[in-house]
């Protein structure tokens, strides 16, 4: 959410940024945002004036009744007074609903139109405008076929879709054996990771509430995502994100504390709502998974770099496992309305010859801590708004996709990289039972 200050006194600049986004439809959003502030200001300025006309009118009246003790013809004008005081407490209570209303009709539209995007963001209306930015690792064909990540599970006894189907619909999965125990690596491993580059570990709640989910990410984000739980107010976080900005709702961190770096464990629930294609089934796209996160909260001047970091942190975790992956920076089209800027950490896919997304990393620069009043005190003892960013670690069992595919032997064997030996009881590799 954008500072209304900043609407006001740059409405063109809004106006072009939603263009850029290819968001023409939310144009007039601009000047209806301030028009509300106009009535808004006005309002709050009319009712301001008559409580401080109160304080003096209630003066008035106690002199003027004071004054009827000697002269009776006193009272008439304090009761003429005590009328033009109710008729002002009238039109005082009527200002202070109009304020109400029109606080609710601007922070509805407020909410709506897109964060500011940074001037590197390249334009596009979609995801097939996004660049290519650099590749990390040799992506190589493979010198024999490669079964469907679910074929290769299968053939470790490691996966059962059937009976995840008939006791929770599509969309999950029971895994097993060596498969489920790699999933745990993984995620281990990616968590020692984090804590070893410095990060806090941490396990969030699962669940949070309304206000949150608005303070997280936009409406429509959270339409196309998130459960929620009947007859309560709270939803299943979609990702940990979720749950660890809120975490810092309404506070004011010292200084000190940042930045605020922090990696956190969850489950994720998500619709996926809309049909999907073919390299979409098994276990690719489903709505039960579990991730390790990055979070950093920080100082403005700061996030820009840790954007920087945050994204070859993936680059690196994935390296150490001998899967190459590449930076896609995303256009503005492909943007949430929060971002400021955000780039995939795509994996390669020796099956499909391709590369697919494994980890994103986003800027969202002050418009989650905007909407959630997360604040601190610089040097000079003024409030600021902090930044807040988030990178996918590790995401099994999409990640192990990729993993299984770029570690799968010819034999059928899949290759344990040094690395992940530690969590998997010292094997080097998994033989398959069929």
């Amino acid at each position: 959410m954008l500072d209304i200050k900043f609407i006001r006194e740059n409405p063109e600049a809004v106006k072009e940024n939603i263009k850029k986004k290819f968001q023409d439809f939310k144009l007039p959003l601009v000047d209806e945002v301030i028009d509300l502030d106009t009535k808004r200001r006005a309002a709050i300025a009319e009712a301001d004036q008559l409580r401080s006309n109160r304080n003096s009118l209630s003066k008035q009246i106690g002199m003027l009744m004071g004054q009827a003790k000697k002269d009776p013809s006193k009272l008439a004008e304090a009761e003429a007074v005590k009328q033009q005081v109710k008729k002002q407490a009238d039109r005082l209570a009527e200002l202070e609903q109009q304020e109400t209303v029109l606080e609710e009709e601007l922070r509805k539209r407020m909410l709506v139109i897109p964060q500011m995007i940074d001037d590197s963001v390249p334009l596009g209306p979609d995801d097939s405008c996004n660049v290519e930015v650099q590749r990390f690792g040799e992506a190589r064909a493979a010198e024999f076929e490669i079964p469907y990540h679910t074929e290769i599970m299968e053939s470790f006894n490691g996966i059962d879709l059937d009976a995840a189907g008939r006791v929770s619909g599509s969309g999950f999965y029971y895994l097993l054996g060596d498969i489920a125990r790699l999933h745990e690596a993984v995620l281990a491993y990616g968590r020692d990771f984090m804590i070893d580059k410095g990060f806090t570990y941490c396990i969030p709640p699962f669940m949070i509430h309304g206000n949150v989910v608005e303070g997280v990410m936009s409406q429509t984000d959270m339409d196309g995502m998130m459960y929620k739980i009947e007859g309560e107010d709270l939803y299943l976080i979609g990702t940990s994100e979720h749950s660890m900005i809120g975490r810092f709702i309404d506070q004011v961190l010292p200084v000190e504390s940042l930045p605020q770096t922090l990696t956190s464990y969850s489950p994720c629930f998500r619709k996926e709502k809309g049909a999907h294609g073919i390299e979409e089934r098994g276990i690719y796209r489903i709505h039960q998974f579990e991730k390790q996160e990055m979070i950093v909260v920080c100082k403005p001047e700061e996030s820009k770099d840790w954007y920087e970091r945050l994204w070859r942190l993936s680059v690196e975790l994935f390296r150490s496992m001998d899967i190459p992956v590449r930076q896609l920076e995303c256009c503005s089209g492909d943007l949430a309305d929060l971002k400021c800027k955000s780039c995939d950490i795509e994996a390669w896919s020796p099956r499909q010859q391709k590369f697919f997304e494994v980890c994103s990393c986003s800027n969202l620069g002050d418009a989650q801590a905007r909407r959630l009043r997360i604040r601190y005190k610089d040097e000079n003892g003024k409030m600021q708004l902090c930044h807040t960013l988030n990178n996918t670690c590790v995401a099994p069992p999409r990640m192990l996709i990729a993993f299984l595919e770029n570690n799968l032997q010819a034999d059928g064997t899949v290759r344990i990289p040094e690395v992940l030996r530690p969590y998997m009881g010292g094997k080097d590799k998994l033989v398959p039972k069929q």
